[in-house]
């Protein structure tokens, strides 16, 4: 049997997604700026392109939790 649909907590989720992932998105701010010369060109790149979909999750979180918070 499927458990019910239970949504009392899903703002109290996403915002803690938001701060977990804006935490996350700093950190590799961070760690580009202090070891720009160590991190090689590959690595740099995966980095800002984990970092543009962090940035996308952000949105979206912050969307999702603006519908929830409206209903």
């Amino acid at each position: 049997m499927a458990k019910p649909d239970n949504r009392e907590d899903n703002a109290v989720h996403l915002q803690a997604h938001i701060e977990n992932t804006q935490e996350n998105l700093q950190e590799a701010r961070d760690y580009l700026s202090e070891h720009e010369d160590e991190i090689s060109q590959s690595d740099k790149q995966s980095i800002e392109a984990k970092n543009e979909r962090r940035e996308s999750s952000i949105e979206e979180f912050s969307s999702e939790l603006q519908d929830e918070t409206q209903q």
